[in-house]
């Protein structure tokens, strides 16, 4: 499985970027994808995660109402939409593959994308 994670850059305070991870190789309808995030001296956190079938979604709480995942199963791709976004959103995404269901925890998740750099400017 090979994970693409793309659309990072830099953004002021409010504003809007949409980060995509295209997914290739053996993946299976029944796994889930995941996005998390690291800022520099913390540690990786979960964001946000999504079903390929029935499109069941998981949040964390720091995101909720600001991000959206969604996916184009025709495209083998999942998108994380960020509006208002924050300094505090700094950080690199990751994308992930989990074959044991969706969860907040980064142990379900068995590949990881290569990474992709969001800067929030204040």
């Amino acid at each position: 499985v090979q994970l693409q994670a793309s659309g990072g850059g830099l953004v002021p305070a409010g504003g809007y970027l949409r980060l995509s991870c295209a997914a290739s190789g053996r993946t299976f309808s029944s796994d889930s994808m995941g996005w998390f995030r690291q800022a520099p001296g913390k540690e990786r956190e979960f964001v946000a995660g999504i079903r390929w079938i029935g499109g069941r979604t998981l949040y964390a709480d720091s995101v909720k109402g600001r991000f959206t995942i969604s996916k184009d199963n025709a495209k083998n791709t999942v998108y994380l939409h960020m509006n208002s976004l924050k300094p505090e959103d700094t950080a690199v995404y990751y994308c992930a593959r989990s074959t044991l269901g969706l969860s907040f925890h980064d142990n379900f998740y068995d590949y990881w994308g290569q990474g992709t750099q969001v800067t929030v400017s204040s």
